[in-house]
């Protein structure tokens, strides 16, 4: 309860920075219900109102769902230069981050796996053949982890790609190994893979029922709120570098709130937030204790000011 009253909070703060911002001679934008589908959001994720109905198959969205936004397996960004100005730039300069994966790899004779050091990420769903080396994640930078590429990480800074809560890693997928067909649930993230190191066949994902491949230097990106599966039965392993960015069709004042929900959440989890009596709780014990004194305080209060 206390993880939700901060959230409330926090968003009526945002929505107030928003509306003044909107209320500027400067802002051509009219003012709109600015968060009206981040709060439906919050209601959800309680429980309060039911979890989001499928209407399309294989499509399974979580409780931490926002409404009202296009859904669809794969999506084409290198196409839609407008919401995505980033995804063709990212593509045409895809042999600087191929160099400095190849650098990385080349050592790895001599030194430990790049790819040991993201083991929360090993499931039952992932498999053991999946691995990660996080560049950053909840809008944080890893700063040791951003040295050993630091060209990568340059480029990706100066795209202004919207970068979502899940952040950005370096992804291997060993030979002979797969992903089990899961969903992600948050519909409100879009996933881009940018293939780097492709085995030529038997190298597949496969989202909502459709089956592709990854190509070297190309996106392929999906919503992870549809079933998604991945297999590599060649004898190479695959390496793709995965960014996970905001849905378009959510507004500044959306975005900005999301990222205070999760990072908020991650406060929590991490302990970083004092523990107190929710005000709900506190309001609540003191209306019954006032309840509890009924007309027998109220005669001790008039008898006491009397005397």
């Amino acid at each position: 309860m206390q993880f939700w009253e901060d959230v409330e909070q926090g968003l009526s703060d945002i929505e107030a920075a928003y509306q003044q911002k909107t209320q500027s001679p400067s802002q051509s934008q009219p003012p709109s219900q600015y968060l009206d589908r981040i709060r439906t959001f919050a209601q959800t994720a309680q429980g309060i109102l039911p979890p989001p109905t499928p209407t399309i198959p294989y499509h399974q969205p979580s409780q931490e769902h926002v409404h009202g936004l296009a859904a669809q397996p794969f999506w084409h960004v290198t196409s839609d230069p407008i919401q995505f100005p980033w995804a063709s730039k990212l593509e045409e300069n895809w042999q600087i981050i191929r160099q400095e994966l190849d650098a990385k790899l080349d050592k790895e004779i001599q030194q430990k796996s790049l790819f040991s050091g993201d083991s929360a990420w090993q499931n039952n769903v992932m498999g053991a053949g999946w691995s990660a080396f996080r560049l950053q994640r909840l809008g944080v930078w890893n700063g040791d982890n951003c040295k050993e590429f630091p060209k990568t990480t340059e480029l990706l800074r100066s795209l202004d790609i919207p970068f979502a809560v899940r952040g950005v890693c370096f992804a291997r997928q060993q030979a002979k190994s797969g992903v089990q067909p899961h969903s992600d649930g948050r519909n409100f993230i879009l996933t881009t893979h940018l293939g780097l190191k492709i085995p030529n066949q038997k190298c597949w994902i496969k989202v909502g029922g459709e089956e592709r491949g990854w190509q070297e230097g190309k996106l392929t990106t999906l919503d992870t709120s549809f079933e998604h599966s991945t297999g590599n039965e060649s004898e190479e392993d695959r390496h793709v570098l995965i960014i996970d960015f905001w849905h378009p069709e959510l507004t500044e004042a959306e975005r900005v709130a999301l990222e205070f929900v999760y990072d908020l959440r991650n406060k929590f989890e991490s302990g970083q937030v004092p523990v107190r009596k929710p005000k709900r709780l506190v309001q609540q014990q003191k209306q019954e204790k006032e309840n509890k004194l009924g007309l027998a305080g109220l005669w001790d209060g008039l008898f006491s000011k009397g005397s």
